[in-house]
């Protein structure tokens, strides 16, 4: 039996979306349920990606039943394409089972060609509205199928309007149309040698064709890194019989979300234009009108779609985007779908529809994605600073938040001003799907055209990245790299801030306050918690950061890095004078000095924490790190340590290491030199005795090993660590519970978890420098190639940024069984920075660790994450 590759729109439901695409898939459950959706029939995913496979060898069997379905769909609409009478005309979309907004490619009108369109002009006796519609075909042919760059259309159309001194192409004539599309074919012909295809099957294989490969365009897969989309999950094609929105003033189409995709709030959004089509809408060519205004414009088409926007609403209980066309005031719906929607609306949708009963609490936990509430926790701009500041214009508000940038033009400067440490603003009449990598590299985006749906908007939106379109007043020259507004100019490289809640341009970079957190957020992350079975923690070394976590929810401290508490300009030359010590006395001196300080830092992190765990790391990284390499900076440190500069050169010299990660560091630091652990063992349990006793804290400092391997290694610094604070507690006539671990962060350590167990009363595991390990890459010059393995498919993910379950999971799946086997109650915990990855927390939950620590600002993100890790993996 033949494999099935076409299905019928009433063929389909909407649990289909992996075989027919999330469009495909939608159209076929609202035939299904009743809705005014045109005929059609959708070529599966199956059929795309055996297209990779085989190539040419797919089309005999495919086209054979795309004929087949083509007959069935000219006999509902009793029409033919290609006919001279009564043509039938289709649009051939592509529809991903995520959606992909923008990001592939999409033909209208095919069927059109010099004589259908005759036909055409004859039954619609409108032969503007035919020859717009065979002119908007041809270009989009030429640009998607014949890949002729759009630009050698455009400036032909744009021509004849000055030539005809108008603004709007709706006030070209049929006769200028002809021309024009004369002109099209001409360019057609000169670009490919080959004339514009009149054979409408023909046109309608090479459109299914050029779909097909639109799923490895750039930009596709740009978006689909970004998103973390498989690759092999292909497009689907829906052809689907046309209707037009180009037919004159009872004619319109327009793009509406059932809630406002920036707040959430219950009220239809969105946008029309009358006697258009809808690439009209989202390329922002002409400026829309707010959908509430159809209510006067069409008041029986405006009711009849809010009726559908409830039902689709309820239907699939979610927020829905909602694609129409009218046809002389005959309401059509061409697509829905999950709407995108920023942070601060996807919780406001998922409390109030806890709230109207639409959802459970678990099933509004989960309609949030986790790594997008951190959206809600960056800063917004400084009132004070915002009422000083210059407008220079406003725009529409498209996707909240706030963000300040030098001015680019082009994407890929931005690209560049981003790598170079810069932050950039995105400057563009209007954005289009190839812009992708410099809306991702950009703080912000501004566009001159465009409204709420156009492609700026809704990329933005789903990205997190404060955005304003539709800022007319702004005249972009990009050859001479600036822009106007009014008379004053703002040229590349100015500043501009961008706020994204109420569309406002300003001048210069604008001082930023800390967000506020909604009642709503509130909410729903206490329901999180209530779920949730991991702990998080948070990463944190300053008790500014501590509290920071604290605010946003942690539940400790996983992983303070001593190290860090050196860095300081006042600590760092007691720190480099016990490096250069030439004796053990002298070390201990400098170290007396540290002393006092590392203890202060320690006071008021366990203050700050209360009776929460405090995870501390003792010193892991090697100590040239804290010495200066260049020479001007070595002679500085020499005359102000009043040695000579050779000397100080040879120490440099002499700690410098061929690897350093796999090094002098970590636990073999303590092991030539454990009275730098002595310090530090002191300043953690004073510290503790002090907090004790004036704050009446029951704080239990866990104290974490770095880089343990062997467990002598292990033995010989607990040790360390079981002397000083004996002595320290002795000294201080208190009692003090404290625990002693280690990090897991070496291969053998993870298979030996057994032995080490033995004697460390809790592990950690230290998922960078295991990953770095266990693969064999530098984490700090990784990057230089694991683009290049993400873009050729050798690796999915980048694994310092999501835990490669495969190996490096492997390793902590055996430690995690072994340390239970010697130890049963030994805690169990993660500090790297995969912790706030939400894939890495689920799989820490299906290890069953006891907590997750990540930084600050992914503690909501990792609440959120292991809520939902217990909600879909209920049976572990």
């Amino acid at each position: 039996m033949l494999k099935k590759y076409v299905y019928d729109f009433h063929e389909g439901t909407s649990d289909m979306g992996l075989l027919l695409g999330g469009k495909g898939a939608n159209l076929a459950e609202m035939t299904r349920i009743g809705l005014p959706v045109p005929g059609g029939f959708t070529v599966t995913t199956e059929a795309c990606n055996q297209y990779y496979k085989e190539g040419a060898r797919l089309w005999k069997e495919l086209r054979k039943e795309v004929l087949e379905h083509l007959v069935t769909l000219e006999e509902k609409m009793d029409k033919k394409l290609g006919a001279v009478n009564n043509p039938l005309l289709v649009s051939v979309r592509s529809g991903s089972p995520i959606s992909m907004p923008g990001m592939m490619d999409t033909i209208l009108n095919l069927g059109l060609n010099d004589e259908s369109v005759k036909g055409l002009a004859n039954v619609t006796a409108n032969p503007r509205f035919a020859y717009d519609s065979y002119r908007r075909f041809i270009q989009m042919f030429g640009d998607v199928v014949l890949e002729i760059p759009k630009y050698k259309f455009d400036h032909i159309l744009e021509n004849k309007k000055v030539e005809k001194n108008i603004e709007e192409d709706t006030k070209l004539t049929a006769e200028d149309l002809q021309e024009i599309i004369e002109k099209y074919k001409a360019v057609i012909k000169k670009e490919k040698n080959a004339d514009f295809p009149q054979d409408v099957k023909e046109q309608l294989f090479m459109a299914i064709e050029a779909v097909f490969r639109s799923w490895n365009n750039t930009r596709a897969k740009v978006y689909r890194k970004l998103n973390d989309i498989p690759d092999t999950l292909g497009t689907a094609v829906n052809i689907q019989s046309m209707v037009f929105g180009n037919m004159g003033e009872t004619s319109g189409t327009g793009v509406a979300f059932t809630r406002d995709p920036s707040t959430g709030e219950n009220r239809l959004f969105g946008e029309f234009l009358m006697n258009a089509q809808g690439e009209d809408v989202v390329a922002g060519i002409r400026t829309p009108r707010p959908i509430d205004e159809l209510k006067d414009s069409m008041p029986k088409a405006y009711e009849r779609f809010n009726e559908v926007a409830n039902l689709l609403e309820s239907h699939y209980q979610d927020m829905q985007d909602i694609e129409f066309t009218i046809e002389n005031e005959e309401l059509y719906i061409l697509q829905t779908r999950k709407g995108k929607r920023t942070a601060l609306a996807a919780v406001n949708i998922a409390v109030d529809m806890f709230k109207d009963g639409t959802l459970s609490k678990e099933e509004a936990i989960l309609r949030i994605d986790p790594l997008q509430v951190e959206q809600l926790l960056h800063p917004t701009f400084d009132e004070k600073a915002l009422q000083k500041a210059v407008v220079i214009t406003k725009g529409l508000p498209a996707s909240s938040g706030a963000a300040s940038g030098k001015i680019y033009f082009n994407p890929e400067d931005v690209v560049h001003a981003n790598s170079r440490g810069e932050k950039a603003i995105l400057v563009r009449i209007e954005t289009s799907p190839e812009d992708i990598e410099g809306m991702v590299a950009a703080q912000g985006i501004l566009t001159a055209r465009g409204g709420m749906t156009s492609h700026a908007a809704v990329v933005a939106r789903g990205m997190g990245k404060c955005c304003i379109a539709g800022a007319g007043e702004i005249k972009i020259d990009e050859v001479a790299k600036l822009f106007k507004v009014d008379e004053n100019t703002y040229k590349e490289g100015e500043y501009i801030s961008l706020d994204g809640n109420q569309g406002i341009v300003y001048e210069g970079e604008i001082a930023t306050e800390e967000s506020q957190l909604t009642d709503n957020f509130l909410e729903l992350m206490t329901w999180a918690d209530a779920i949730r079975r991991l702990k998080v923690r948070t990463n944190a070394d300053t008790p500014r950061d501590t509290k920071q976590a604290i605010e946003f929810g942690a539940e400790g401290i996983g992983l303070c890095r001593t190290e860090h508490m050196f860095f300081e300009e006042s600590r760092i030359f007691v720190m480099r004078r016990m490096i250069l010590a030439r004796s053990q006395e002298e070390r201990r001196s400098a170290l007396e000095e540290l002393l006092p300080m590392q203890r202060e830092d320690f006071v008021e992190i366990f203050k700050a924490m209360g009776d929460r765990p405090v995870t501390v790391r003792l010193l892991d990284p090697p100590l040239h790190e804290f010495l200066p390499h260049e020479e001007e900076d070595i002679r500085q440190l020499a005359e102000k340590m009043q040695i000579s500069y050779n000397q100080l050169q040879g120490v440099v010299n002499d700690l410098k290491e061929m690897n350093p990660m796999l090094g002098h560091r970590g636990c073999r630091l303590a092991v030539t030199y454990p009275e730098i652990y002595e310090m530090q063992v002191r300043a953690i349990i004073e510290a503790a005795a002090i907090v004790k006793e004036k704050e009446d804290f029951d704080v239990i400092p866990e104290i974490m090993i770095p880089l343990v391997g062997e467990l002598k290694e292990f033995q010989y610094n607990k040790d360390i660590v079981l002397k000083t604070a004996k002595a320290v507690l002795e000294e201080k006539g208190v009692q003090l519970q404290y625990l002693i671990g280690t990090m897991i962060e070496i291969p053998r350590a993870a298979i030996t978890a057994d032995e080490i167990a033995t004697e460390a009363e809790f592990f950690s595991f230290g998922t960078n420098d295991l990953t770095q390990m266990t693969y064999g890459y530098s984490r700090d010059d990784a990057g230089r190639f694991i683009k290049e393995y993400k873009e050729k498919n050798i690796l999915e993910k980048d694994p310092f940024q999501r835990i490669d379950r495969k190996g490096v999971g492997k390793l902590m799946e055996i430690a995690v069984k072994l340390g239970r086997e010697t130890r049963s109650d030994i805690k169990l915990g993660i500090c790297g920075e995969h912790g706030g990855d939400p894939d890495s927390v689920e799989f820490c939950h299906i290890l069953g660790l006891d907590y997750v620590s990540c930084s600050p600002y992914r503690v909501p993100v990792a609440r959120l994450a292991a809520a939902q890790a217990a909600i879909n993996n209920k049976d572990l």
